[in-house]
């Protein structure tokens, strides 16, 4: 064979194994925006322009743990220690709600100090590209996980594991990890049960599914609400948007709203008041 057709497939293979390679990280821009989305493919945060966050003020019963949280990022975005987060708990309970509302309420009392980046569920493996990128910036970020969880064959905890608390580097000093489950361990209680009684060193086993969660400096708990509280919920959203809507009518509607959906939470209270605004022509933005 020639020099040049051994030249000629050189140069094919090479071309062959630029396609293969994973694309080159984009320098991230953190002063592009205040919320950005991380897409994994492309090693690239995508602006966010408009971050869809309800107001802080009208978050009502998760008091308690809206303090916690607000403070924990506050003190975060002042370079103070501050713990990553876990939010757990009943669904449509305002976990992922209060951290974009925590964000937006302490950029706006400090001059925008913190960038958002919410990373998928999916793209977890490629959270130590995102961390050395971030590790570059001044920035203070706040990486962003909603609705977390891990099955029974999936390896992707013990690399998560190793980035929030573990390895040589540690977490980088200007970023934070906060994350939403419906389960506390983010694991379902079955898989936990099952290695009790099947594994050869039982506690063992179990102590490998649920250390992922002792990487949360912070558990906050979010439970289902009495009817009080959620008609409290849906008063203030009434009054924060201005629908016109008497007492008395909104009590009987959103009671029977909770009876034609089985449950009663923050979200169902938001989709009955979209419900309202809807019917008496009022715009929510």
């Amino acid at each position: 064979m020639s020099n040049d057709k051994i030249l000629a497939q050189l140069t094919r293979i090479a071309d062959s194994l630029d396609r293969l390679a994973p694309p080159a990280a984009t320098p991230v821009d953190l002063n592009s925006g205040d919320a950005f989305i991380w897409e994994a493919e492309s090693n690239h945060l995508r602006v966010i322009p408009k971050v869809n966050h309800v107001d802080m003020s009208i978050l009502h019963g998760i008091d308690r743990v809206r303090d916690i949280l607000y403070d924990n990022t506050l003190r975060f975005a002042k370079g103070l220690p501050a713990n990553n987060a876990l939010l757990w708990g009943a669904r449509g309970m305002g976990k992922s709600s209060l951290v974009k509302a925590s964000h937006a309420q302490v950029n706006e009392e400090m001059d925008h100090p913190l960038a958002l980046i919410e990373i998928h569920r999916e793209d977890i493996p490629s959270l130590p590209v995102l961390m050395q990128q971030l590790q570059k910036t001044r920035r203070r970020s706040v990486i962003f996980c909603d609705d977390l969880s891990f099955d029974s064959d999936d390896s992707t905890y013990k690399s998560l594991k190793t980035v929030l608390d573990g390895g040589l580097e540690g977490r980088p000093a200007n970023v934070i990890f906060y994350a939403t489950s419906n389960r506390r361990h983010m694991m379902r209680r079955d898989m936990i049960e099952n290695e009790r009684s099947t594994a050869i060193m039982p506690s063992e086993a179990v102590e490998e599914k649920v250390s992922l969660s002792d990487r949360f400096g912070l558990w906050l708990g979010f439970h289902g609400c009495s009817q009080d509280e959620y008609l409290e919920m849906i008063r203030r959203y009434l009054k924060h948007y201005n629908i016109p809507i008497g007492e008395e009518e909104f009590t009987r509607e959103a009671i029977e709203w909770t009876r034609t959906r089985g449950s009663r939470s923050g979200r169902v209270a938001w989709q009955y008041v979209q419900d309202v605004a809807g019917r008496t022509g009022t715009i929510i933005e």
